[in-house]
């Protein structure tokens, strides 16, 4: 060493460092790398994608040959140091030189390129894995005892390295994930991929059309009311029974009876032989489940039913969907009888409107996890039939009952200006 001169020896020392700096920047690079975005560039044939993914496989081995190196190139250094520092100011330029490398292996060789790596984990990364293949195939004996030893500590203490670790998201982290996106996810793509994620919390019970509510064909009926039920209806299949829901039938489709309309050969015989079976759906059945089934059967519409097999409602494929895309309607008419704006400010309601819709239309944050409708509700709420100018603050919303029928509160009025209930008097 006495015979290699000084700047020789500092190259060879700024070298070293470099290459501790290479070492720390590629392993924080390669260890935060986005694995999902890894993955999609991956299948995209992206060559440094490739090959760090292929490297994050083992990542025991990956750690493994980073350390070795650079444990071995910071020795080195220290070494280089020690050597150049005697030389200099003798054996008491060895404190003076310690405390110079760790200065600056602590700035160049760790924080500035693992931060850099940190920021910036792709351009730091895809090239690092361009080294590490070879590097990893000519120090692999080296690397392999390394990781026996670490192995055998970590199955002593019951992690199993060889098995990967997988980056799976829950659905909350998803959730996060989607709002999170910003300005790169426009807002209403974002709320329909966050309904999307929320279907399976979902059940068709909490959609459906209650079953005070489904327009069907009565067959007992005359004939004549029968036709103009079906020439004003609204609805392009029906649920046809007999006396009541419970003796439903099936469904009709009124496009594939309008060609015997046509021909003045409807009649009631032939509106029989125009039904097709009634598709049953349990009430807590996911709407995501639900989706899959109507898409299986190649069905529209169905009848939900409990555990006892009544019917409680119904539901048709465009509930669910508008549970993802929103209303399709855009006649402000159709849900003017159940939601109408008041000169106040305030909303006069149907008791029948379901909560999902009415905290959908209003932006209302009243709960859902109860009855569905915001009459069940208020009965929950209230554990009695109240009488008409009863008021309430349910869920800070400020509600007064206008209007009760029989066993049910008909009409509400509901102001959207959330209070916070008082707290009760000591």
């Amino acid at each position: 060493m006495d015979d290699i001169p000084l700047s020789v020896l500092f190259g060879a020392l700024v070298f070293l460092i470099i290459l501790s700096a290479f070492f720390s920047g590629s392993e924080t690079g390669l260890m935060t790398l986005n694995r999902y975005r890894l993955r999609h560039l991956a299948r995209a044939r992206h060559r440094g994608a490739l090959r760090a993914q292929k490297l994050l496989e083992r990542p025991d081995r990956l750690i493994g040959l980073i350390l070795l190196g650079n444990n071995f190139v910071n020795i080195l250094a220290s070494t280089l140091t020690a050597v150049i520092a005697v030389r200099i100011a003798g054996e008491a330029g060895l404190v003076i030189g310690a405390a110079l490398l760790t200065l600056i292996i602590l700035i160049f060789a760790e924080v500035t390129p693992k931060t850099l790596a940190a920021l910036h984990p792709e351009r730091v990364a895809f090239p690092a894995a361009f080294v590490y293949g070879p590097l990893l195939w000519l120090l692999y004996p080296f690397v392999w005892v390394v990781n026996v030893i670490a192995n055998s500590i970590l199955r002593a203490i019951g992690v199993r390295p060889e098995e990967s670790t997988a980056h799976t998201l829950s659905q909350e982290e998803l959730r996060t994930v989607v709002i999170e996106a910003g300005a790169m996810i426009p807002k209403r793509h974002q709320d329909m991929l966050l309904n999307i994620i929320d279907l399976e919390k979902v059940t068709v019970e909490d959609i459906m059309v209650p079953r005070k509510e489904i327009v069907g064909i009565d067959l007992d009926e005359d004939w004549n009311t029968i036709m103009r039920q079906i020439m004003s209806s609204q609805y392009t299949r029906l649920p046809v029974y007999r006396g009541s829901i419970d003796n439903v039938i099936g469904f009709i489709h009124l496009r594939k009876i309008l060609p015997l309309l046509k021909l003045d050969e409807l009649d009631k015989e032939a509106l029989e032989n125009s039904i097709r079976e009634p598709l049953f759906i349990p009430e807590n059945t996911p709407l995501n489940r639900q989706l899959l089934n109507f898409q299986r059967e190649r069905r529209r519409v169905g009848l939900v039913v409990d555990e006892y097999g009544d019917i409680q409602g119904l539901v048709t494929l465009e509930d669910i969907l508008e549970e993802v895309v929103g209303e399709f309607t855009t006649d402000p008419s159709i849900h003017s009888k159940d939601i109408m704006p008041q000169d106040d400010g305030s909303y006069l309601i149907n008791g029948s409107v379901t909560i999902r819709e009415l905290n959908r239309t209003l932006h209302t944050e009243l709960p859902t996890d109860g009855p569905k409708t915001l009459n069940g509700l208020v009965l929950e709420y209230l554990e009695d039939i109240p009488k008409p100018g009863t008021s309430l603050l349910l869920s800070g919303y400020p509600i007064d009952i206008v209007q009760t029928e029989g066993n049910r509160v008909k009409t509400l009025r509901v102001h959207l200006r959330k209070r916070q209930p008082h707290a009760p008097a000591d």
